[in-house]
């Protein structure tokens, strides 16, 4: 039986020996598990990628919790083009002569998924390109995320349709505005006991300045 290394007591970055990447920017504390592809994508601080996830051409702010077998950024192939096939813009793979489509691939650079910070995205969900998560959703498991997602929200089903909210719109503004994501992480520990409250309302209360 093959031993699998661990992320260490004291949380640093971690990436799995079979992770496999190409052009990402991650950020401090992050963890990403055995067998995940992840590459033109920036992962914040502290998020983590479950096993076997296949991410591309994605932000994902800090502090996400992604599940095993999520795929992000989904690439669409040409519906527009006589033929759906990848000869139309990999010709490269079936002739010694021909070159990629450069411009094909630029499109699905810039079609970014945008994740905002404090994302929970359940075991093998997909989410299509362009797409942007607010701040705080829910994504149910096994969703196929093809529009964008309000923050605090909680969607689920194919295609993803609202489920509920997690919380009012008076509290995501607020949270919005505490922006907790971004205070030092040291400051974080220190009031984890407000964060181990459900006594959202209070939280808001103690730390929304602008209240």
């Amino acid at each position: 039986m093959t031993d699998i290394p661990k992320a260490p007591k004291l949380a640093r970055t971690f990436i799995h020996p079979t992770v496999s990447s190409r052009n990402v920017e991650i950020g401090t504390s992050c963890e990403i598990l055995d067998n995940t592809h992840i590459e033109y994508t920036l992962l914040g601080d502290y998020s983590y990628l479950g096993p076997n996830c296949m991410v591309a051409d994605a932000r994902i702010g800090k502090f996400c919790a992604i599940a095993a077998s999520v795929r992000i950024g989904a690439p669409n192939h040409p519906m527009d083009r006589p033929s759906l096939h990848r000869f139309t813009y990999c010709p490269e793979y079936y002739s010694a002569t021909a070159t990629r489509d450069a411009g094909f691939f630029a499109n699905r650079r810039d079609d970014v998924v945008t994740i905002g910070h404090d994302v929970w995205i359940g075991h093998g969900v997909i989410v299509l390109p362009g797409v942007t998560v607010g701040d705080g959703a829910v994504l149910a498991a096994g969703a196929v995320v093809s529009r964008d997602v309000a923050p605090y929200s909680i969607v689920g089903g194919v295609p993803a349709k609202l489920i509920r909210r997690r919380f009012s719109e008076d509290i995501a503004a607020r949270l919005a505005r505490i922006a907790w994501w971004d205070w030092p992480f040291d400051t974080i520990l220190a009031r984890l006991p407000d964060f181990q409250s459900d006594g959202i309302e209070a939280f808001c209360a103690k730390w929304d300045r602008a209240a």
